[in-house]
């Protein structure tokens, strides 16, 4: 392959980064009800064919998109004057975001399960834990996420190739994804907030603007780091 048919690819990789961040925006839209204070509703909620597919398109689906995107970005700016903290913020977030695919396979295949097994009369499966790896493994995914996302960010800023607002863009949609939406939610109601959609829409929305003004057509239009 040649240098040219690479820049082709690594061009149509930067769209899978507001790709895969609306389909993380559309899977978090509605919150799961509280699993502790009424598991009943709970049950029904996830027991749905909604869930499952927004769950499957959206939230495992979008998160296989989003690690084509960050390698993507990574090589974009690999010649740039941020080319080296790029690649191991690439690198970073992408194996963060991998991490975070353990959770995403169980809650599209196993938590459906558990929902209709406790329709159907067993409630005792919601006793059911999972071993601690699991949640640690959730945890460090989480953590080179949000770092590695952070910091590619910066380097969108740094490239001299990217507009500088669209990494500053990029950054605050991280902080409000990451520390306001996944872990308060976590830490308050268990499930998702509204501002885990938010944050979830502002890296689409700088996705978008990274990724057209990535393409030759963009390029043209103007000085990359207005």
């Amino acid at each position: 392959m040649n240098p040219q048919d690479t820049g082709r690819w690594v061009r149509v990789g930067l769209w899978t980064l507001p790709a895969s961040w609306l389909l993380t925006a559309w899977s978090s839209l509605e919150p799961q009800p509280d699993q502790a204070a009424d598991p009943g509703a709970w049950a029904r909620f996830v027991s749905t064919d909604s869930y499952q597919v927004s769950h499957l398109i959206g939230s495992t689906g979008g998160t296989i998109l989003a690690v084509f995107g960050l390698f993507a970005l990574g090589c974009y700016l690999a010649g740039s004057r941020s080319g080296r903290l790029a690649l191991g913020a690439a690198v970073t977030a992408a194996a963060g975001t991998a991490l975070l695919l353990v959770p995403a396979v169980i809650s599209t295949f196993v938590t459906p399960a558990v929902g209709r097994a406790y329709l159907a009369g067993n409630q005792d499966i919601m006793q059911l834990e999972f071993p601690g790896s699991m949640t640690a493994a959730f945890m460090a995914g989480l953590l080179l996420a949000f770092v590695g996302t952070v910091l590619l960010g910066v380097a969108v800023w740094q490239s001299h190739v990217l507009p500088r607002w669209a990494g500053a863009l990029w950054v605050a949609g991280a902080v409000v994804f990451y520390a306001l939406g996944v872990v308060l939610g976590q830490a308050t109601t268990g499930s998702s907030l509204p501002t885990q959609s938010a944050g979830a829409a502002l890296l689409a929305v700088a996705g978008g603007w990274i990724a057209w003004r990535g393409s030759p057509q963009g390029h043209r239009r103007g000085s990359p780091a207005g």
